[in-house]
């Protein structure tokens, strides 16, 4: 009961804070933005800021959607791999919500699955979808137009994941082996259901694989849909979901108010202490609270919960409110379909009183998936995964984890031994097709 009033009190300070974002000045949002500028190294691209530091070639590439969003794309090989001989087989690797491309290169060289894809010889190519830091906007669009956050994981299947492809396809003349994690599962899997993108694609491998969510166990996720905040976010007139910024808005917000000084670390530093005592008394003086991601994704065994520093100088990365809204719908409706827009839109839209469905069943049966998926994954639900595979027309490779929640298939410490090293095996089976 405590922890539903908790929930309930967290969740009304967000939508509160939140209207203020809306009010606040052009000023300030400017300031907003320096501020977060300032907090993370962003200058020079995910190249400089993680790969290369590590001792890996990588370069930068700018690709267009057919809807005009201007992707960006990395390039990573590793220096132990001799790269006159020939490059390895294309690999693409697809993130989740609210992450970038970066969150492939989080921890050291033996844990991050970008640097073992690129030191087991694979031509590393990262993906990163539209709103994203790493990405460069639009080719007419602001990112303060309401039309530039129109978008949900529908366009990131059938755009930016189709861009990519077609991309690395043309640069090296042949299919490209995908990653998912998460997000970059459901892109995947309405992605395949598309002939023409299915067809640039080797083979898949899926971590934490959601077509269908409505047996979700998060709690905090629950809660969040039951009290249909993306409704009321919806009212507020809010189309892009940028968490740091609401959190640099509020840190300048508070300051603004309350004496005249400058947004230096220091203050960021006092503003953190508040945040940590407020989580420590809403865990009764425990500060981890058994885990506060784990309220959000399921325990995690293997999880690193000393790099959160870290992790948190890059993630989380913006998204749209439509995005969030057709992740809910799928929560309530228990569907994997196309933006609901509501009967009269849907007819206009798509000629029907319902969103089609992406029909799993039109995955060429002849594409080779790989799937891992942990018993303790409250996003990804066992009951979920195994509607997706019940529903696939051929039968992937399965790998199931017990002990494993939802950000150990990124993060964990053991994840080499644990999965790494039987995708690679998987990936080395299936071959490599040049471009006909």
């Amino acid at each position: 009961m405590a922890t539903s009033v908790l929930q309930t009190l967290l969740l009304l300070l967000v939508v509160i804070a939140l209207s203020l974002c809306i009010s606040s000045s052009a000023q300030n949002l400017t300031v907003v933005d320096s501020f977060i500028e300032h907090r993370q190294s962003y200058d020079g691209g995910l190249c400089v800021n993680l790969v290369e530091p590590a001792g890996y070639a990588c370069s930068e590439h700018t690709i267009q959607t057919k809807d005009g969003f201007l992707l960006g794309l990395q390039r990573v090989s590793s220096s132990i791999v001799n790269l006159e001989l020939q490059r390895g087989p294309p690999v693409l690797l697809l993130h989740g919500l609210f992450m970038g491309g970066d969150a492939w290169f989080m921890d050291s060289a033996k844990e991050s699955l970008g640097f073992i894809l690129a030191d087991h010889g694979f031509d590393v190519w990262v993906g990163n979808v539209r709103g994203t830091k790493w990405c460069h906007g639009h080719v007419s669009l602001s990112e303060r137009d309401k039309d530039f956050w129109d978008w949900s994981w529908q366009e990131l299947a059938l755009y930016d994941l189709e861009a990519m492809l077609s991309y690395i396809k043309s640069e090296t003349s042949s299919k490209v082996f995908v990653v998912g994690h998460s997000q970059g599962t459901i892109m995947s899997l309405a992605a395949f259901t598309q002939p023409d993108i299915a067809n640039m694609v080797e083979a898949a491998a899926l971590l934490s694989p959601i077509s269908y969510l409505d047996h979700i166990t998060s709690k905090f996720v629950l809660n969040l849909v039951h009290m249909r905040l993306d409704e009321a976010l919806g009212l507020l007139g809010i189309h892009q979901l940028n968490l740091k910024r609401f959190l640099a808005f509020h840190i300048i917000f508070f300051f603004e108010f309350t004496m005249p000084c400058h947004i230096d670390d220091e203050i960021y530093a006092v503003y953190s202490d508040v945040l940590t005592n407020i989580m420590d008394l809403a865990c009764d003086g425990h500060v981890d609270c058994a885990d506060m991601l784990a309220s959000i994704t399921g325990e995690n065994c293997c999880f690193n919960s000393s790099r959160v520093d870290f992790y948190l100088e890059y993630e989380p990365h913006p998204s749209s409110l439509k995005n969030l809204k057709h992740l809910f719908q799928m929560i309530r409706k228990g569907t994997f379909a196309r933006y609901d827009y509501g009967t009269l839109k849907n007819v206009l839209q798509y000629g029907q009183t319902k969103p089609p469905s992406f029909d799993l069943s039109d995955i060429p049966e002849s594409l080779p998936i790989w799937m891992a998926y942990g018993g303790n994954d409250a996003l990804g639900d066992v009951i979920d995964v195994h509607h997706t595979l019940n529903e696939l027309p051929s039968k992937p490779n399965v790998l199931f984890l017990e002990d494993y929640g939802h950000i150990d298939f990124l993060l964990s410490t053991r994840a080499y031994e644990d999965l790494y090293d039987n995708m690679i095996r998987f990936f080395r089976s299936c071959g490599t097709s040049s471009s006909s």
